[in-house]
């Protein structure tokens, strides 16, 4: 008899603002909620200050935090010109 595949929750926490131990009580909670209806649960994009209190209090083999990009590395360039010499045209 074959076993279903996990169904995956995808929690984006691009809004959370701060990181603070009720948010890790919180997410901890979701995560075995989420195992009790055999799903997989994803954190997405992540604050950098809470994936960094996720591993501080031990829970980084529990919360799977999808890994990503900066803040930084995501957003454009706005009015940055690339480097070109004097006499070349304006791109």
């Amino acid at each position: 008899m074959a076993t279903p595949a996990r169904r995956t929750i995808l929690c984006d926490l691009s809004a959370l603002e701060g990181a603070e131990a009720e948010t890790l009580d919180l997410l901890a909670r979701l995560e075995l909620a989420a195992r009790r209806h055999e799903c997989t649960l994803v954190l997405l994009h992540a604050s950098p200050a809470l994936r960094d209190l996720i591993a501080f209090v031990g829970l980084e083999t529990v919360l799977r935090v999808e890994p990503g990009r900066e803040a930084k590395e995501r957003e454009d360039a706005v009015g940055v010109e690339e480097e070109r010499q004097l006499g070349d045209p304006a791109v």
